[in-house]
């Protein structure tokens, strides 16, 4: 069995809770969870040309991961701020961009990735701020995995669902099982659980959390939330 490392983080475009954009430090946090593969979210700019938060030169000078080529905008890192990092060594097969239902513009981001000798189909997301919305988009998503070929999954994310376990949670929940990592959000005072981890049941949850510490208490208003899975 091999072990593979998740983590999902939403990087609010590197401005962290002091409201100084410093994209180091992010990639601080980053070495620190250590994951294999990690969904980012709000990973580009805003306004202008929607560049990456995490400029590419320092993404490889100062990090061990590269993100998964979307090729949608030339100077973005993801697809309406979401992109998918891997460890450079890792192979990355099939990749693919899904359009969303949306109020505000909302996408999800797709990548087939092999390390370790084992591969896995991820899955990053950043969901509606409106419930109604939410549900849509949680659909689109379900429905799009359905489509692909068997794999071990994982779909991880910004989910912005404050219930317990209703809306969009109960839709993810009858085709994936959750990840109980722990609050995320606020990285100062963490009340909510909006950044989630789901899996299929192909993979065994071994151990997950909530990755705080200093650094990450500043870099971003989110936590970093990771999981270990065993593949056969």
């Amino acid at each position: 069995m091999k072990t593979i490392r998740v983590a999902s983080y939403n990087i609010r475009k590197a401005i962290g809770t002091d409201r100084r954009r410093m994209p180091e430090r992010v990639l601080e946090v980053l070495a620190e969870v250590d994951a294999d593969m990690v969904a980012l979210q709000e990973a580009d700019r805003r306004f202008g040309i929607r560049s990456a938060a995490i400029p590419a030169h320092l993404m490889d000078s100062q990090s061990c991961y590269r993100p998964v080529p979307l090729n949608v905008q030339v100077d973005s890192m993801g697809w309406h701020g979401n992109a998918i990092l891997v460890r450079k060594e890792a192979e990355v097969g099939a990749h693919d961009v899904l359009h969303l239902p949306y109020l505000e513009p909302r996408g999800a981001t797709m990548a087939e990735v092999t390390l370790k000798g084992a591969s896995i189909r991820l899955f990053g997301m950043h969901l509606d701020l409106s419930g109604l919305w939410r549900r849509r988009q949680a659909a689109a998503v379900i429905h799009a995995a359905a489509q692909y070929s068997a794999m071990p999954t994982v779909l991880m994310g910004d989910l912005n669902e404050w219930s317990a376990g209703r809306g969009c949670l109960a839709d993810f929940a009858r085709h994936y099982s959750f990840a109980p990592c722990g609050r995320s959000f606020h990285a100062r005072r963490p009340v909510a659980r909006l950044d989630r981890i789901m899996h299929c049941g192909k993979l065994k949850l071994t151990d997950c959390g909530v990755h705080e510490s200093a650094a990450a208490r500043k870099a971003s208003d989110h936590l970093p939330i990771w999981a270990e899975f065993a593949v056969g």
